[in-house]
């Protein structure tokens, strides 16, 4: 897919890897629609970005119906819809059994609906849209990107829904693949270890340095815009499909 052709919609897009990606595709041609719950951020974003390649929609992505006419509103936007990239996510921390007492199951089912369900409502919503573009020339219809991380694989102590909730980005991203590849959609997803985001930035700097020193090479935290760039390889490289890549420094989550 031709990065100058991508009509994308992308959740979390008002920030950190989210915004990222926007910036990266509208540098490059694209038209993108920011999903997220934030106002003053997307109207800062839209601001910086250009009314005319970006538009702000204010969207709950666990709200099924919700994100229906959402996606039909961006794609009138956007003039078409071949891209949707999951960016919207909750950390959703906490230890199974806490000091006062065993985490609250709605704890649990937060951060499952909007990390895990939350991905699989856009997705759904998205491939119902792509499926009636027309293909190009490698029979493509779209494509669809979920942000996992690599605590789906080696999760700490203090992450078991968060893991839980990633881990189940990671485990569907085949399966739908495999069942969207007869429309000429793609699904992947990226795993990313320890990126500088909102949430990082609020560390203290003694926390931070801990986090970079953790990484094997680069020893750093990873900057959005190389997320932005595993994206747009991914949107060009129709050959990728049903995987999930890691993207982290070769870093391994120590239990805690």
């Amino acid at each position: 897919m031709q990065i100058a052709n991508t009509r994308a919609v992308i959740t979390g897009g008002v920030s950190g890897l989210g915004l990222a990606v926007a910036q990266h595709l509208v540098a490059r041609g694209a038209k993108v629609a920011l999903l997220d719950v934030n106002d003053d951020k997307g109207a800062a974003a839209v601001a910086e970005l250009g009314d005319a390649n970006a538009r702000y929609f204010r969207a709950d992505v666990t709200d099924e119906a919700g994100i229906t006419a959402t996606l039909e509103a961006a794609r009138e936007f956007l003039g078409g819809l071949n891209v949707a990239v999951n960016c919207a996510g909750i950390l959703g921390a906490g230890r199974v059994l806490g000091k006062d007492a065993p985490m609250p199951l709605s704890q649990f089912q937060t951060t499952v609906m909007v990390n895990l369900v939350g991905s699989f409502n856009v997705a759904k919503a998205a491939a119902a849209l792509m499926q009636h573009n027309e293909a190009n020339e490698d029979g493509e219809r779209g494509v669809i990107v979920n942000t996992a991380s690599v605590a789906a694989y080696e999760g700490q102590i203090g992450q078991a829904a968060y893991s839980a909730s990633k881990g189940g980005v990671v485990a569907m991203t085949l399966p739908m693949a495999r069942e969207f590849a007869r429309f000429g959609i793609r699904v992947m997803t990226i795993a990313p270890g320890v990126f500088w985001t909102p949430m990082v930035d609020g560390m203290p700097e003694s926390v931070q340095q801990s986090l970079s020193a953790s990484i094997p090479f680069p020893s750093r935290l990873g900057r959005p815009q190389e997320y932005a760039d595993l994206v747009a390889y991914i949107l060009g490289n129709v050959y990728l499909n049903g995987e999930t890549i890691r993207l982290d420094g070769a870093t391994r989550l120590a239990p805690k």
